[in-house]
């Protein structure tokens, strides 16, 4: 297990050295000059001149490349032009917060899509998987920020049950009652088309195993059906599901970028909005680094859970 692991991880270092490559040129082609961006109304041309030499922003592309690796292969993400602070200092300050966000989905999708994928699957053709079905496709098609704003104007805005915005009270609170209460409503806007997706992949494969021929000499000895489905059909089923389920992580990580300008959460994808709009550059690139590389954590976590369900794997 050691050892497969230790392949994945190398195996995953020539994906992040191209991600860097693609997120340097996507930031290096935006139009417009970065220091005009930064400068403002004082971006004069003796100014810029002079700030684009002091970023190194008039060295040739490859040779920015280069000195930018080599700072991140020392542990140094530069320092972010518009707050004046270490770029790594930050994004692990916001990535804390979309790490709270993203996980808290994450647990409530994977709940509720297993569960649901399950119940549809024995309960097959009867109104309650017509039900599930039914949901679990509104699910899938709506728009999560669209979903965010609803649950903002019905929840927020009418019943005043939950806040709008924020991760914490602005006056008081600050506990672990007034974060899951500003956590609720993106959480859920957040797990819904995950919990979609989980719901009708564990129902397919739910159903693929509950027809083997094991599962059927399972009944012929005694065994009671909730032993059948629970502690036969359902682990062999969660080594289809797994994997989409380290998918899905990606997907919830990747999705905490609109849902948190929706919801004005403070983590790490608000700040790659502000960052862009900003032209922050270094920000930018140690954002999505960050991000990316929790993504690769996150399907590495998946194939061992994977290879530890399934034997055949090793």
């Amino acid at each position: 297990m050691t050892a497969y692991i230790a392949k994945r991880l190398l195996a995953a270092v020539p994906v992040l050295f191209g991600l860097t490559i693609i997120v340097f040129l996507i930031m290096a082609m935006i139009p417009g000059d970065p220091a005009i961006a930064i400068l403002g109304s004082y971006a004069t041309p003796e100014n810029v001149e002079r700030l684009n030499r002091q970023l190194g922003l008039d060295q040739p592309l490859f040779q920015q490349y280069f000195i930018w690796v080599g700072n991140l292969l020392q542990g140094d993400l530069g320092r972010s032009y518009t707050l004046n602070r270490p770029v790594l200092d930050e994004v692990m300050e916001r990535f804390s917060a979309t790490l709270i966000l993203a996980g808290t989905a994450l647990i409530l999708c994977s709940v509720f899509g297993l569960i649901a994928g399950v119940v549809s699957a024995v309960r097959q053709f009867s109104w309650v998987d017509k039900a599930v079905t039914f949901i679990v496709l509104i699910g899938i098609s709506v728009p999560s920020f669209w979903l965010g704003l609803l649950l903002i104007l019905v929840f927020a805005v009418n019943l005043q049950w939950f806040p709008a915005s924020g991760m914490f009270a602005i006056y008081g609170g600050g506990d672990l009652p007034d974060l899951l209460h500003h956590l609720f409503l993106p959480a859920i806007t957040l797990a819904v088309v995950a919990t979609g997706v989980i719901a009708r992949l564990t129902r397919t494969a739910m159903l693929e195993v509950l027809r083997q021929d094991y599962i059927r000499t399972a009944r012929a000895k005694g065994l009671t059906e909730r032993r059948v489905i629970y502690r036969h059909a359902f682990k062999a089923a969660m080594v289809t599901v797994i994997p989409v389920i380290g998918i899905q992580a990606g997907f919830v990580l990747g999705g905490a970028v609109y849902i948190e300008t929706v919801f004005q959460w403070p983590g790490i994808g608000s700040m790659l909005v502000k960052a862009i709009s900003t032209r922050d550059l270094l920000l930018v690139q140690g954002g999505v680094l960050v991000v990316a590389a929790a993504y690769v954590l996150f399907n590495l976590a998946a194939d061992v859970a994977q290879t530890v369900l399934d034997p055949r794997l090793r």
